[in-house]
């Protein structure tokens, strides 16, 4: 790798090596087409800790597995989440727990944790075998020899897994409108978080129109959701005659108050909520269709699955997570391969030194999991797919498709019960396969790393 120091930029000191001016402009195109291509360039060429030709603020990749680790657990409360990326997202999510900063996230993740707790995810395990049989009727419906795009599939089915679990609520009926202004939402976050300034919101461009027109339909399906389970829950409490506990986030957002005894505004509920629907779906649909991505072309590594999916249902006690090693360590592979959040970004609240490099109070911090899980001090073989590789010891410390330390996904467990479930049952009952000349899609560094064009496939059942 080329350590070369970088000069200082603009009278702002270099404190790592580091592209130039003219090398930052000679990969212009490759910046705004595939910034992921970018970063990993720029690590393989200046090591581990690299700092951009950016004086405001001070830019730096860090990609070292302990300074990963600093950035995010170690030193955490020195890394705040005021960024242009989470400041971007937010005109989507607004303030909810995925963008709120170190206040407003202390105050409001206790408030949402008893929705993830581990006793309601037997709830989880039936309400995704539930989907996976709805979703097993529209495979068998699917005439022979038609080419399907699963990613299509994988969007509606974790958005209904969300819809019931969380909320309480079908969404299927409405699941398009939701999944399509998500999807358009996210590419106008990316546009913004790519360029250092852009028109306000009340100027009629393209895509603030297309934002706003998302944001709208999202708050349509909030408010349907909400006046409907308040409806729901009053029906109840007139014919039970007293309070029953909440039965999940919408009901919960709206009865418990914080540290200083506030309940939440219904502006705060519907940031939550919306949170939620973003990430709680695109993320697990994105990697539940690199997985058939990956399945389409290994159809050896799909009977391992099928197999192993087989066993565990005809056992005593079903299909789990615990019953399906193989089927987990395949998933766990994709979400290396390809993380949910390819990019975190953090903001350092105060000084700090990483890997004898000072970071300055202010600088911005660009830290990649896709990147970290490339890593060979940590990766052998980094750049195969190996669907085994986590029935074997690696380092836990080194694997973050969610993130880690305090500001981990509060949705972990939920992402692997609903992923590993789903795979099992449609590969127990499917075999995918991609159509003469195609080949995998190739990955788009969006919100999450999308499957350009789709995953378009051929399904057929299997027979037992």
């Amino acid at each position: 790798m080329n350590r070369r120091q970088s000069q200082s930029f603009l009278g702002t000191p270099a404190t790592a090596p580091g592209p130039q001016g003219p090398d930052m402009l000679r990969d212009f195109l490759l910046i705004r087409s595939n910034p992921l291509a970018f970063l990993e360039k720029s690590w393989r060429t200046y090591g581990d800790i690299v700092q951009f030709p950016i004086p405001k603020p001070p830019t730096y990749l860090v990609n070292s597995p302990a300074g990963v680790r600093q950035v995010l657990v170690s030193h955490g409360r020195n890394y705040g989440k005021s960024t242009i990326q989470y400041r971007a997202l937010s005109l989507v999510t607004g303030e909810g727990l995925l963008t709120a900063d170190n206040d407003n996230w202390r105050k409001r993740r206790p408030m949402i944790q008893p929705a993830f707790h581990q006793a309601l995810f037997a709830e989880l395990s039936t309400i995704t075998q539930g989907v996976a049989e709805s979703l097993a009727i529209e495979w068998e419906k699917v005439p022979a020899g038609a080419v399907c795009d699963v990613d299509q599939f994988m969007l509606t089915a974790a958005l209904d897994v969300v819809g019931q679990f969380l909320f309480g609520t079908d969404l299927s009926s409405n699941a398009h409108v939701i999944t399509e202004a998500t999807l358009e939402a996210l590419e106008v976050v990316i546009a913004r978080a790519r360029v250092p300034i852009a028109p306000p919101g009340w100027v009629p461009t393209a895509n603030n129109r297309k934002l706003n027109r998302s944001v709208a339909a999202l708050d349509a399906a909030v408010e349907a959701m909400v006046s409907g389970q308040r409806l729901r829950r009053v029906i109840r409490n007139q014919v039970d005659g007293e309070i029953e506990n909440p039965r999940n986030m919408i009901e919960l957002l709206s009865s418990t108050t914080d540290p200083l005894g506030k309940t939440l505004t219904m502006h705060e509920i519907r940031d939550e909520i919306v949170t939620f629907i973003v990430a709680g779906h695109e993320t697990v649909a994105s990697a539940l269709s690199w997985s058939w991505a990956i399945l389409a072309d290994n159809p050896g590594l799909q009977d391992q699955l099928a197999a192993e999916a087989q066993q565990a249902e005809e056992s005593d006690n079903g299909a789990s997570v615990d019953s399906l090693p193989l089927t987990r360590a395949f998933f766990e592979e994709v979400l290396r391969v390809y993380p949910p959040a390819w990019l975190i970004t953090r903001k350092a609240l105060g000084p700090d030194t990483i890997d004898g490099h000072e970071i300055p109070a202010g600088a911005l911090i660009i830290l990649s999991p896709a990147l970290l899980h490339q890593h060979p001090d940590v990766w052998p073989n980094a750049n195969k797919f190996d669907a085994k590789r986590f029935l074997r010891e690696y380092s836990r410390e080194s694997y973050i498709p969610f993130g880690a330390g305090l500001r981990q996904c509060i949705g972990k467990d939920f992402a692997y019960i609903e992923g590993v479930l789903l795979l099992a049952q449609l590969t127990r009952q499917f075999a995918v396969r991609y159509p003469a000349g195609a080949r995998m899609p190739v990955g788009e560094p969006m919100v999450t790393i999308r499957p350009r064009g789709g995953v378009r496939v051929l399904i057929s059942a299997r027979a037992h």
